[in-house]
């Protein structure tokens, strides 16, 4: 085993026997959400993924350890320490690790955790992707680039929709990534359930989900798949409400000097403050019918 890594024994018993186990990021608790909506909405994600048959494994870096199944005293330690844990990327590992320093892992990570623990299924909020303007900043999130490389299924509500999507997909495209809609020949914008573009191929059901991912490894071709599963109609945004905030927020970020890696929490704070906190309640259910096709998915591999 990874001498960096530590796998907790809950997940460790549930991957020798061959039971499903679904991954969860950090992010979204240290910097998506502030305290103590973060730790409660972190329990009821890995309590939904329990209720439909899996067990969770939330991922985060611990004093150093690439740790795959934290404790609920450490989704505490995260939730309470907020945006004083480092949002870890891949480029941010070896020193994190060197330094037995804590981070929050993002999409990225937490794929390349969760493929070295032997987890093939992970469910997110919404993943990075190229920036608006990104034909000028270069501002292209590495979730992007894992997902070319990583062999992990990443259950999402789309990409986040501060992005540009239209650019997103081409580069996804470009990188062979299978971007799957679940139930919906269309790609879902986050917030909302419909975006205006469509997706490679529309599955219906988590057994042809699980199929679908086991023949690609079979076959050793590199990379994860991309599944985008609206978020539930009663939940979603309208979506003049969510881009009129989106574009304000985006405009603020610009005229504050704003990039990077805090572009995406500052955009999401500003944009769940624009529409009074609507936004947040829809980050939460979006994050929360994901584990539930991510659980489901998982018990069919």
């Amino acid at each position: 085993m990874n001498k960096y890594l530590s796998i907790s024994p809950e997940v460790q018993q549930a991957l020798a026997a061959g039971r499903p186990v679904v991954a969860l990021e950090s992010t979204i608790i240290s910097h998506g959400m502030p305290y103590p909506q973060n730790v409660e909405t972190a329990m009821r994600v890995e309590q939904t993924i329990r209720d439909y048959g899996a067990v969770p494994a939330t991922i985060a870096i611990i004093g150093g350890q690439l740790t795959a199944g934290c404790t609920p005293q450490q989704i505490e330690h995260l939730g309470r320490k907020g945006t004083a844990v480092t949002k870890a990327s891949r480029r941010d590992l070896p020193v994190l690790v060197a330094r037995h320093e804590d981070g929050a892992t993002t999409v990225a990570t937490t794929m390349i955790i969760a493929a070295m623990a032997g987890i093939r299924v992970f469910a997110t909020g919404g993943i990075g992707g190229v920036h608006r303007g990104a034909e000028t900043t270069m501002d292209i999130s590495a979730d992007l680039e894992e997902l070319a490389q990583t062999p992990v299924m990443v259950v999402c509500a789309g990409p986040k929709a501060i992005l540009d999507l239209r650019l997103t997909l081409e580069y996804l495209e470009t990188k062979g990534v299978p971007v799957v809609g679940y139930g919906t020949d269309e790609l879902p914008a986050f917030y909302t359930r419909h975006s205006g573009y469509g997706v490679d191929y529309r599955i219906d059901t988590p057994q042809e989900l699980a199929q679908a991912m086991q023949a690609k490894m079979e076959m050793g071709l590199r990379g994860g798949m991309l599944v985008t599963n609206p978020i539930p109609e009663e939940f979603s945004m309208p979506a003049d409400v969510i881009n009129q905030a989106i574009d304000q927020a985006l405009a603020e970020a610009d005229r504050l000097g704003i990039h990077g890696k805090e572009i995406t929490p500052y955009l999401l704070d500003k944009i769940q403050q624009l529409t009074g906190g609507d936004s947040l309640e829809a980050n939460i259910q979006l994050v929360l019918n994901n584990a539930r096709l991510a659980a489901r998915t998982a018990a069919c591999f």
